[in-house]
């Protein structure tokens, strides 16, 4: 008889940030807050891998740039004052796609009213999965709903040589201090061992190692009770690691525009994911719709399966044996 740790009964809905919850980049408050032409800044950054090249740089992190470009602010008084206190209340300033965030605990509460999904003890965790800034994410009105965040985080001091022993090191995260360093950072590939965390369970129980050997059945949230969002193909790696596990994808667009409608409808023609929709979770919409009916469907699933497995162990009762 296979017995399980853990019972499987968690949805998990992975969503991407920018241009998925919100209609652009979380960085905008910011650059606004400081006066900063956002086009003349992301210019610099996608410069930044030729101009490293042409001073003799051979090997480029390009998915990180971004954020040691911030720090070249900060230190240049561009971003003056910016630190982690700053950003998480400029997060609060990040406007969301219509019906948001209303829709996260629309969904929690569908599955709650079905008595036989409460009776299996089956629940909803949100999740987001971004390379855009985590106390920027934390600030804003989507956070009080969503499990975990795994963003890029800056600490406004580093270790310095000599600090286990040195009790005057000062503390990494220091209000009246400025950022100075990146100690953590998500690109479009490592979004990949976020899901992988939550998977096996690594994001609720430390001791379980991300890279580890999990069973199937020993594993938190199954790849099959997951559903990823996002928009684009930045985001293939997470859709196939998904999709190719039994999870289901859905892709978002922005209302009314062209381009990114042809960008999701050819990764559905790619099969990168099972359906799309516009980037509205009002409900009737057909991102809403898609989604819930894909949560009912899991739920649905994990009912079944317990009830053929409670009946198979159970086995047949004795019946009349007639002479």
């Amino acid at each position: 008889m296979t017995r399980t740790l853990l019972p499987q009964s968690t949805i998990a809905l992975i969503w991407d940030f920018d241009r998925t919850l919100i209609p652009g980049y979380m960085q905008l408050p910011l650059f606004r807050r400081f006066d900063i032409d956002p086009i003349e800044f992301w210019r610099e950054v996608d410069a930044l891998p030729d101009f490293y090249r042409s001073q003799g740089a051979d090997l480029i992190g390009p998915d990180i740039l971004y954020l040691h470009h911030m720090l070249t602010y900060v230190r240049a008084g561009r971003f003056e004052g910016l630190n982690n206190k700053m950003l998480r209340e400029l997060g609060a300033e990040i406007e969301f796609y219509a019906g948001l965030p209303d829709f996260f605990e629309q969904i929690r509460k569908r599955l709650e009213a079905a008595p036989e999904y409460g009776e299996h003890g089956i629940e909803i965790e949100h999740y987001i999965v971004s390379s855009g800034l985590r106390q920027m994410i934390l600030g804003s009105a989507i956070a009080p709903y969503v499990e975990q965040v795994w963003a890029c985080e800056f600490a406004e001091e580093s270790a310095q040589p000599g600090y286990l022993e040195d009790r005057s090191q000062k503390k990494l995260f220091d209000e009246n201090r400025l950022l100075s360093h990146v100690i953590y950072s998500v690109d479009n590939t490592t979004k990949t061992r976020a899901v992988f965390e939550v998977n096996k369970g690594t994001n609720k129980n430390p001791n379980v190692d991300v890279n580890a050997k999990v069973a199937h059945e020993d594993r938190r949230v199954p790849f099959e009770n997951m559903i990823y969002i996002a928009d684009g193909p930045s985001d293939v790696p997470v859709f196939s690691v998904v999709k190719g596990n039994g999870g289901q994808t859905f892709a978002v667009y922005k209302p009314e525009s062209e381009a990114e409608f042809e960008q999701v409808n050819r990764l559905q023609q790619q099969g990168r994911v099972d359906s799309f929709g516009e980037a509205n979770y009002q409900e009737g919409s057909q991102a809403f719709m898609w989604i819930t009916h894909a949560v009912n469907g899991i739920a649905r699933r994990i009912v079944d399966d317990r009830q053929t497995a409670l009946h198979s162990r159970l086995g047949k009762p004795p019946g009349h044996i007639d002479d």
